[in-house]
């Protein structure tokens, strides 16, 4: 898989976010890390759409961690922060995300791979975008 140079690459589960940059260019991939998210303020922001009433805690802030990062997302996209995304999140923080990404996320969206590599090495993380393991959006 080909990522333009200033791609910004998002690495997320339920409970953090790591946020890359391509420093490099199409040929040489090459990630810097610019941010780690974690939940924030869960008890004042609900999760996105209704959860099962058996839903544990846990789960509730994942769904809470999902929607704060679609809606950064959505906001950078909005002040043109990036040009291409790329969205790299287990399925299920992907699933939670997908309903609450603006259209101009999903129109600079590159990519989304449905695999956890949060905890990986950043190398791990290249390979991964490196094989292209991704659906186009």
């Amino acid at each position: 898989m080909k990522i333009p140079a200033r791609t910004l690459v998002v690495v997320a589960d339920g409970g953090g976010a790591r946020v890359f940059r391509n420093v490099g260019d199409e040929q040489y991939l090459m990630l810097k890390q610019e941010e780690l998210l974690e939940v924030m303020n869960v008890n004042d922001d609900g999760p996105a759409g209704s959860m099962p009433p058996e839903a544990s805690g846990e789960e509730i802030d994942e769904a809470t961690f999902a929607k704060q990062l679609a809606h950064n997302l959505n906001a950078g996209a909005l002040k043109h922060q990036y040009d291409h995304l790329v969205l790299m999140a287990d399925p299920q923080t992907l699933g939670q995300m997908r309903p609450q990404l603006h259209k101009e996320t999903t129109a600079r969206m590159l990519a989304e791979i449905g695999k956890n590599l949060t905890n990986a090495p950043l190398e791990d993380i290249e390979r991964a975008l490196q094989n292209g393991k991704a659906q186009g959006t």
